[in-house]
């Protein structure tokens, strides 16, 4: 009986709906093939005819007996059908409609996340679009419809913030799906405070997804008591265990070198390499590195930059002053109408004041002599020797440091920077012996014009010391200089200098790998080389032609990389793994350098109430590459028109 039990109930859900019940008893299939009555709209959980009839019989008896079987009750039913479609069809056109409302909601809310603006931003941006759509669409016959569509905008301030958490949510996820399938990355961890002095630690993850590298900002951690190694790291590991991402993933980690981050006992590394259960590379962040290098100019050469911030307050900060000396440059026919002010936090910042101050330097001495205002190193030869020397030297770093700012730089690539530029300054001290500074057009100009006795010794010793500091620094990106090296060049590749523990390698496979890939594969490696020739020859050629849009839609480096790689079969895979383990390492804190500047512009005096969630959410669509399924979140929500 049970067997017959099971036997009926199998037929039962099997049976298919027949067509010709649609006449006798007014039910259609639904989406689902289940019937449906097309009088009361009740659903019946079995297609059978006996349920059908029972159901049609009892609740509508008095239907039946005014439409008998027949004609009669075939136009009844069809009448029945077409009202069915035609409902179905509004609510169909209703939910649509809403699901565009509301897509066109997201992009304008990530459109105001991606330009740090302010929630409120949404009723302007829509006041907009509604009295400029008046004239735009004034000829159209569908002109109101038009409008009514805009007017339904969802856009108010609590709209514009709801949307913004769904889809830094939703970046998040997609994140979280691509980290599951790495199986190494690397983070960068910086702190720095906000508007209201709230400690906050921006954590980024960079990895290789499917379509190639990815450096995102995995959370903005904000820190409520102390800021030690510790505090840092807990923040960093909740982050890391809240998404399920393995500790263990981790091959590098950068920081700023601060003694929070890098103590050898309670220092954020420590911390966190302990949780490791392999080996890591730490990397001191090299544009830090970089930056210590420069400071390392004798006292009176860091004087010289003192005054020129101090002059330049002085006439930049007062208002009088600051109108009177761009008044002063227009009559004098200057080629610049204002100087710059500086900025510590931004590194090109110091450079860029010298050189402006040292094209405006004889309106500078004229227009505070009329001032009555008195600075005697202007007029002093030794003063103005160093000033030129500055000036130079700050631009050779300020070429060096944009380099490394480039986005899409591999590790080795900028190791490579740091190293053309330590025989650069052997150079700029062989120049400065032979007495021709050819390398420092600004003291050259002076020496020539005012025949001035350069002191050579001084600037050349300058440039030594500076030297041994680069030569001093840098010693974890040369250490690992051969791994680091290989996926740009694979095939000299010695397998008895690379560090193999970092990457979980199986190193027998990988030695006959690499001997194969350097049988077969070599042509893939050829054009690799040329086409970053070709890379490296357009940035030189834009940079030259201060065409710094066409510089920045440029393909970048690792993307280049990624794509020789990735197009290696699979039968490669440890040199694939440790390429991209390689590929997904961090050489510098700048990308949380970033995010702290547009931190502090999107939580601004005006807006210094955001909390840390929302400044989170914010701050993840202004720096992701991801894009958010705007159709899936819309589908989500219901539409709301905006108050």
């Amino acid at each position: 009986t049970e067997k017959s039990h099971k036997q009926r109930k199998t037929e039962d859900e099997n049976r298919e709906f027949k067509v010709e019940w649609t006449e006798l008893f007014a039910f259609i299939q639904n989406s689902n093939g289940l019937p449906t009555c097309l009088i009361c709209q009740e659903k019946l959980a079995h297609n059978k005819k006996s349920n059908l009839e029972r159901h049609f019989t009892t609740k509508h008896a008095s239907f039946g007996s005014k439409y008998p079987a027949g004609d009669a009750r075939k136009k009844a039913v069809e009448e029945l059908q077409k009202s069915q479609q035609k409902s179905s069809s509004v609510f169909n056109y209703w939910v649509q409609s809403s699901n565009n409302v509301n897509i066109a909601s997201f992009i304008v809310s990530q459109e105001i996340a991606k330009r740090g603006k302010p929630y409120t931003d949404g009723e302007y941006i829509k006041s907009c679009f509604i009295n400029a759509s008046k004239e735009l669409f004034r000829d159209f016959k569908n002109k109101a419809e038009i409008l009514n569509k805009i007017k339904e905008l969802p856009l108010s301030a609590k709209t514009v913030k709801d949307r913004t958490v769904k889809m830094s949510s939703n970046i998040t996820n997609q994140q979280i799906e691509d980290l599951k399938l790495v199986s190494a990355l690397s983070i960068a961890v910086d702190e720095s405070c906000d508007i209201n002095d709230t400690a906050q630690v921006s954590l980024f993850v960079r990895f290789i997804s499917s379509t190639g590298p990815k450096e995102e900002l995995l959370g903005l951690l904000p820190l409520k008591g102390q800021t030690r190694g510790e505090d840092i790291a807990n923040a960093v590991i909740e982050c890391m265990e809240k998404h399920h991402i393995p500790l263990d993933k981790i091959v590098s980690i950068s920081t700023d070198g601060a003694k929070s981050m890098t103590g050898v006992r309670k220092g954020f590394v420590s911390i966190l390499t302990e949780k490791i259960n392999h080996e890591i590379l730490v990397y001191h962040c090299i544009i830090h590195q970089e930056a210590l290098c420069a400071q390392t100019f004798p006292e009176e050469i860091c004087n010289v930059m003192e005054l020129v911030i101090k002059i330049v307050n002085t006439i930049v900060a007062k208002a009088l002053y600051h109108r009177q000396f761009k008044e002063f440059l227009v009559e004098m026919e200057s080629e610049y109408a204002d100087l710059l002010l500086h900025n510590k936090v931004r590194w090109l910042s110091r450079g860029n004041v010298l050189k402006r101050f040292a094209s405006l330097l004889l309106e500078i001495k004229a227009f505070l002599l009329e001032k009555g205002v008195d600075y005697p190193e202007l007029t002093n030869d030794q003063w103005i020797q160093k000033f030129y020397f500055m000036v130079d030297v700050t631009s050779h770093l300020n070429n060096l440091n944009r380099k490394l700012q480039e986005k899409g730089n591999t590790i080795f690539s900028m190791l490579e920077e740091v190293i053309s530029f330590e025989n650069k300054l052997s150079l700029f001290a062989q120049d400065f012996e032979r007495e021709t500074l050819i390398h420092f057009p600004s003291l050259l100009k002076h020496r020539q014009e005012n025949n001035s006795v350069i002191d050579i010794y001084y600037f050349k010793t300058a440039i030594l010391n500076m030297r041994e500091a680069f030569l001093r620094r840098f010693q974890e990106f040369r250490n690992s200089m051969a791994t680091l090296a290989f996926v740009k060049k694979p095939l000299s590749a010695d397998v008895t200098e690379l560090n193999f523990s970092l990457f979980n390698i199986d190193i027998g496979a990988f030695e006959m790998q690499l001997l194969e890939l350097k049988n077969k594969e070599l042509w893939k490696f050829e054009r690799l080389n040329a086409d970053l020739e070709k890379l490296e020859k357009n940035k030189c050629d834009f940079s030259s032609q201060h065409k710094w849009s066409a510089l920045k839609d440029l393909e970048k480096e690792d993307m280049i990389i990624f794509n020789t790689w990735n197009s290696i079969p699979d039968s490669y895979d440890q040199l694939k793994k440790i390429a991209f383990a390689v590929l997904s390492l961090f050489g510098s804190t700048y990308s949380c350098e970033q995010s702290f500047s547009s931190m502090n512009l999107i939580k601004s005096t005006l807006r210094n109430r955001l909390i840390d969630e929302n400044l989170e959410s914010c701050l993840k669509l202004k720096t992701t590459t991801y894009k958010p399924d705007l159709s899936k979140l819309s589908k989500e929500m219901q539409g709301h028109c905006s108050h």
